[in-house]
């Protein structure tokens, strides 16, 4: 039984490798890397329901489901990378997560917590792919460099992850779906020693989180 286990899993996994053509890495894919937690899990489940048989017949439906999951969240991603080209907005991927950065000298004025309407068709086009999208919870996440105390930080980061959250409700995302949340200076993705670090940290990030 667990030659067999082993067997799928590894088929799985091997068909679904890539070589990646910019830096010639061999990936897995998170529609490969959820297949392969799919055939696990579902080759487990049928095994205890039949021996090998059930083994088998459940490892090709878990394989399938999970194969389903992490395959959604990459057309996702690709959707935004199309959609986002040359606007300043980093999508990348971790974790099974998407994360949307969206540096705040492109996205806010100075102290102000209004997006700045040059900025605001960038958010409806991400809008449009979380709509079509709809199985992925949305974290709406304000930080700020550490100029300043927690006392001015941590509302301005809120009102703003609140001003994103709360466009994206207008253009018709379900705000069941939308947390906002400010963490002022915490979480910092650069030095703050420099201006260009501390302006990459005055960021508004979207985490897209998969809830299928």
């Amino acid at each position: 039984m667990k030659k067999i286990l082993s067997a799928i899993i590894m088929t799985t996994m091997l068909a679904a490798c890539a070589t990646d053509p910019y830096t010639g890495e061999t990936k897995v894919a998170k529609t490969a890397w959820g297949a392969g937690i799919g055939t696990a899990l579902g080759a487990g489940i049928g095994a205890l329901a039949g021996g090998e048989k059930g083994a088998l017949i459940g490892a090709g439906i878990g394989a399938a489901s999970g194969a389903a999951a992490g395959g959604y969240m990459d057309y996702q991603a690709a959707k935004l990378r199309q959609e986002l080209v040359g606007t300043g907005v980093q999508v990348k991927e971790l974790n099974g997560q998407i994360y949307l950065i969206m540096p705040g000298n492109i996205t806010f004025d100075t102290n102000e917590a209004y997006i700045k309407s040059s900025f605001q068709p960038v958010v409806v086009s991400i809008a449009k792919v979380l709509k079509e999208y709809d199985k992925t919870l949305i974290q709406v996440n304000g930080y700020t460099d550490n100029t300043g105390n927690n006392a001015i930080n941590l509302p301005l980061s809120q009102r703003r992850a609140n001003a994103v959250a709360d466009f994206l409700k207008v253009q018709g995302v379900a705000a069941n779906r939308i947390i906002a949340t400010g963490y002022g200076a915490a979480n910092p993705i650069a030095s703050n020693a420099t201006a260009a670090g501390r302006e990459q940290n005055r960021r508004v990030e979207i985490v897209l989180i998969n809830q299928q």
